[in-house]
């Protein structure tokens, strides 16, 4: 089969001013040329809204409090130079330790009791059952309730006189317990309000990861002799690890901010924290330093602390993610 013949005609080069540009009309070039612009442009239009309002809300406040945090601040005064002043009197502060130890502990025996109850309501709620979808809107139910109305009327059932919970536990034949005034019953107090709230958000989480694991999985279990029980420890659990290591690091996020519950739960008593400090956690000691005494420096300084203690987490979880990719 012989090629096609090439004339002169093909070799000669265009002139200069014959560009494919060049050549479009004027309104298809400008045209061509706003299309261009938008491809381009467009996507950063599209962000720009966000990258504001975070600089805006997020960046500049999280600078100009790491820089009152080197000051002594007062309000209505004029800010002085303290240099790491102010986190060496939190080192040296029993009030800061004492506000770190209760957001520990608040924490643990928040978190743990309710990733738990969320596992197993997940785990139920992933069986076909009657009214599963009214099931499902129901444990949603408590995180839809603000946190006011939860935690006032939490505070009455735990009331050391007239609560529903010491009725209950005379009936038994124990004595009354001081729910506010103690420090070990009022951090319980204040985390069943925590676990009572954000169980059934972490149950959708889990049944969302439950609901992708495939049912070949299962079904090889069961034909190897596994219960239910087996099955839910040695596939269920493998398959949702990713799921469960973020709702931790959410849940300890959330448990070093709290703020709303111990708060109210503690507004019968005038204080925030308790008479003797024993539920404060850290953001009731920074609320108590910024806005009660109007330290703002110290206030400042708390608040980067706890930024810190947010980084660690997130670091701890990086690397526990990094570990496990290589025995993988």
């Amino acid at each position: 089969m012989s090629s096609p013949v090439r004339t002169a005609a093909d070799d000669t080069p265009l002139p200069s001013d014959a560009s494919p540009s060049k050549s479009r009309p004027p309104g298809r070039a400008r045209r061509y040329s706003l299309h261009r612009w938008d491809v381009k442009a467009a996507p950063y239009a599209f962000v720009a809204p966000f990258f504001l309002c975070f600089a805006a809300f997020g960046l500049f406040p999280l600078i100009y409090t790491g820089w009152l945090s080197l000051h002594r601040v007062e309000l209505g005064g004029e800010a002085q130079w303290r240099g790491l002043g102010n986190y060496t009197a939190l080192w040296d502060s029993d009030f800061f330790w004492n506000a770190l130890g209760n957001t520990f502990t608040i924490g643990v025996i928040s978190t743990v009791p309710q990733l738990l109850l969320a596992l197993g309501l997940a785990h139920l709620l992933n069986y076909k059952m009657r009214g599963r979808g009214f099931l499902r809107v129901a444990v949603l139910a408590p995180y839809a309730t603000s946190i006011a109305a939860a935690t006032l009327v939490f505070a009455q059932l735990f009331n050391s006189d007239y609560g529903l919970i010491n009725t209950m536990i005379g009936w038994v034949g124990f004595d009354p317990v001081s729910w506010e005034s103690s420090q070990w019953p009022s951090q319980i107090a204040i985390s069943v309000i925590v676990t009572w709230r954000w169980t059934g958000y972490n149950a959708l989480i889990y049944l969302a990861a439950m609901q992708a694991v495939p049912q070949d999985l299962y079904e090889a279990a069961a034909l190897d002799g596994a219960s239910r029980a087996r099955q839910f420890f040695s596939v269920t659990i493998p398959s949702i690890r990713p799921t469960i290591l973020f709702t931790i690091v959410v849940s300890t996020i959330g448990a070093t901010q709290l703020f709303g519950e111990p708060m109210l739960f503690g507004g019968s008593l005038g204080v925030s924290g308790g008479s003797g400090n024993q539920f404060q956690t850290l953001s009731l000691l920074m609320y108590e330093k910024g806005w009660v005494t109007g330290a703002l420096g110290q206030a400042s300084a708390i608040a980067w602390v706890m930024l810190l203690l947010l980084l660690s987490v997130g670091a701890v979880q990086a690397l526990v993610v990094r570990v496990r990719r290589r025995r993988d």
